[in-house]
């Protein structure tokens, strides 16, 4: 009598990028905006059915020098669609809302989804992680969060596999 073990394996490996936005009010004003995220990628070993935490945080830092009808700093964090956050190429797809993200010193202090609909990524597949109010003392400014990824698979029934994802960083000067 034989018994055999089957083996099965899920990672995923979400790639980081950054892009910023300043909405054109006052074109000579000097003014800048920038996002940095380090590390550039995020490796995570899942469990079929279950939950796994990144083992690093991503450290995102934000800089701005901003004109007088600046009011607020936004930061999200989005993929491009709410149905295929992650692939393996073979047609099995992490949806975005089993992908949670977690800023402590930001908007989702606990970990929450990405599912909403903000201004760059696709329809459901966005997480705001903060907004910094502008005045006086801050129009110049810089601040540090650090973002805690969490995938849950315990209601995505997909098959062992590298799944490959990017998640946009991206901040907004209104």
């Amino acid at each position: 009598m034989t018994s055999c073990v089957r083996k099965c394996a899920w990672s995923c490996l979400v790639l980081l990028s950054t892009l910023v936005w300043i909405t054109a009010r006052n074109v000579l004003a000097q003014e800048s905006l920038t996002v940095s995220a380090l590390p550039s990628a995020v490796s995570l070993n899942l469990a079929p059915g279950g939950e796994a935490v990144a083992p690093v945080p991503v450290t995102i830092t934000t800089t701005w020098i901003l004109g007088v009808t600046r009011l607020t700093v936004n930061l999200y964090a989005s993929f491009s669609s709410s149905t295929a956050a992650l692939t393996d190429g073979a047609g099995h797809n992490i949806p975005s809302a089993s992908v949670l993200g977690q800023v402590t010193t930001g908007a989702p202090t606990i970990f929450t989804a990405f599912t909403q609909t903000g201004p760059f990524g696709g329809a459901g597949a966005d997480l705001k992680l903060f907004s910094q109010g502008i005045g006086v003392s801050n129009r110049t400014g810089l601040r540090s969060d650090n973002l805690i990824l969490k995938i849950d698979l315990t209601s995505v029934p997909i098959p062992a596999g590298i799944y490959l994802g990017t998640l946009n960083i991206q901040a907004q000067a209104l």
